[in-house]
């Protein structure tokens, strides 16, 4: 990168934060969000619309999902279309998306900046406390040069930056991440599920996991939260559920077995037929106690 400028589009629970990081740094952040509220108490100066970061040296999307990036990056491309921007500019997606469609959307900005813009996915893991602290861990698919460059601004945001592989890389990694997050926080609402309506204390029982092989940072971080039965949101439960999906189609397409990741992927659909996508990702222990009381009640009926 030629400057310290960069685009931010997406001031949610991930990327107020991050933006913020950013900002901190000494860069200078100018950020499109569709609620004026998102920039109380941000450092950073407002886009009147996307279309308007056009000349940033780099432009980071954090939004739930490619549709959304696809749907707020529409003018952009459109204004690339009839002037295309400084060779080298970089959008680069952080949110967690579908390797497969990260590269599709890498061709289309490809053909809208004629050749000048470049799409690299950046995913990142540590939630609302690894984005606050800056410390997330991120995933970026890249070329080695692609990588070099953006390290600076990416280092502002994350203590962990890693290079996976060309673009989709990333967001692959992203999807591996979760289906061990996933899997793991589901095991850990199974057991204080098992542990409480046998008697026992759950706060007894992570604490000597805590200190074994089950030991972990999914533990560490939301077993406090399913101990106490505290759903209230760092992240939508929901967007397990997508996440999932993409280590599926990865899989499919490598003709990998992921028998983890199909178990995983019915539990977080159960959970958002029960209401419950909206809530923190420990809810799934609220999904497992209502499929319990299920279970019960169909046994006394037999």
């Amino acid at each position: 990168m030629t400057s310290t400028r960069v685009g931010f589009v997406g001031l949610g629970l991930m990327g107020a934060p991050m933006a913020s990081n950013i900002a901190k740094a000494g860069w200078h952040v100018t950020a499109w969000n569709r609620s004026e509220a998102a920039f109380e108490g941000l450092s950073v100066q407002r886009a009147a619309s996307v279309a308007e970061l056009r000349n940033e040296d780099a432009i980071i999307f954090m939004l739930p999902d490619l549709p959304f990036i696809e749907k707020a990056a529409a003018d952009l491309l459109e204004s690339w279309r009839s002037k295309p921007p400084v060779p080298g500019t970089a959008v680069v997606i952080m949110s967690s998306v579908s390797p497969t469609g990260v590269r599709q959307f890498g061709e289309a900005v490809h053909q809208a900046s004629s050749g000048n813009a470049v799409v690299v996915d950046a995913p990142v893991s540590g939630g609302t406390a690894g984005a606050g602290s800056g410390t997330l861990a991120i995933m970026v698919g890249a070329t080695e040069s692609q990588f070099q460059s953006l390290k600076p601004l990416l280092g502002t945001m994350g203590t962990t930056v890693r290079l996976m592989g060309p673009l989709g890389s990333g967001s692959l990694a992203k999807a591996c991440n979760q289906l061990i997050v996933g899997t793991t926080t589901a095991a850990l609402a199974e057991a204080a599920e098992l542990a409480e309506r046998s008697g026992m204390d759950v706060d007894a029982l992570y604490d000597v996991l805590s200190g074994g092989l089950a030991g972990s940072r999914v533990l560490d971080n939301v077993g406090p939260r399913l101990a106490a039965k505290d759903y209230a949101p760092t992240g939508p439960a929901k967007f397990m559920h997508k996440d999932l999906g993409f280590v599926i189609s990865s899989a499919e397409a490598v003709g990998s077995a992921v028998p983890m990741a199909t178990a995983a992927i019915d539990l977080y659909a159960e959970l958002k037929r029960q209401g419950l996508g909206d809530q923190d990702l420990a809810v799934v222990r609220q999904t497992i106690a209502n499929l319990s009381r299920i279970s019960t009640a169909s046994a006394n009926n037999n």
